[in-house]
């Protein structure tokens, strides 16, 4: 690990970038109607999400304030990478048979995407006022013990993987070399991507 961690510092194998943005929002139903950031009438996209078939029966537009209530809320996005090197990197090694490193290299870099994501989604938080409600210790953390939730698409909460086209589009995450296949999955690979909903 230590080795690994090294070699990933001193050849520049992970590159962490992000970018994120907020949009003024209402729900409408089982719709995220977004608008325009500098035109708030101005509708640029909708979501519909899917409604739990037990229990509460909620789904994301739930946690947004209602169109008919005249008021706007916001809706935030995020898309993050550690860029495609780590992806050329794994790829040899898996082609020259080298399955140990290989599996570690992959691993690390799934796990620095996800540890990059949480770390801006906590600044996300802080941006907008609510990271002050996050528990103490890690434990209670990964409980999601903090206000506001971060949803990728393919999930059950939104699982239409193509709606993350919408998402690319209004962050323009081909500005840190992002972008999507045929069947809507990110390259480079170790990325992730996300609404953010601060509802308490």
């Amino acid at each position: 690990f230590e080795r690994l961690k090294t070699q990933c510092i001193e050849e520049q194998i992970l590159k962490p970038k992000v970018v994120w943005g907020w949009w003024p929002c209402n729900s409408e139903g089982s719709d995220v109607v977004l608008f325009d950031s500098v035109e708030h009438s101005k509708e640029i996209a909708r979501y519909t999400f899917p409604r739990q078939s037990k229990r509460a029966q909620r789904c994301i537009s739930d946690f947004f304030v209602p169109l008919e209530s005249g008021e706007r809320d916001v809706i935030g996005m995020s898309c993050v990478t550690v860029g495609s090197e780590v992806c050329q990197r794994t790829k040899a090694l898996f082609e020259d048979d080298e399955y140990v490193d290989y599996l570690y290299l992959h691993g690390m870099g799934v796990e620095v995407a996800e540890a990059l994501a949480e770390y801006w989604h906590k600044k996300m938080r802080e941006e907008i006022g609510i990271a002050g409600d996050d528990k103490p210790t890690p434990k209670e953390l990964f409980a999601q013990g903090y206000r506001g939730s971060r949803y990728s698409f393919g999930y059950p909460a939104c699982p239409e993987m193509d709606k993350q086209g919408v998402l690319f589009d209004l962050l323009e995450a081909e500005r840190i070399g992002c972008s999507l296949t045929e069947s809507w999955e990110i390259i480079p690979e170790q990325s992730t991507s996300a609404i953010i909903v601060h509802h308490p």
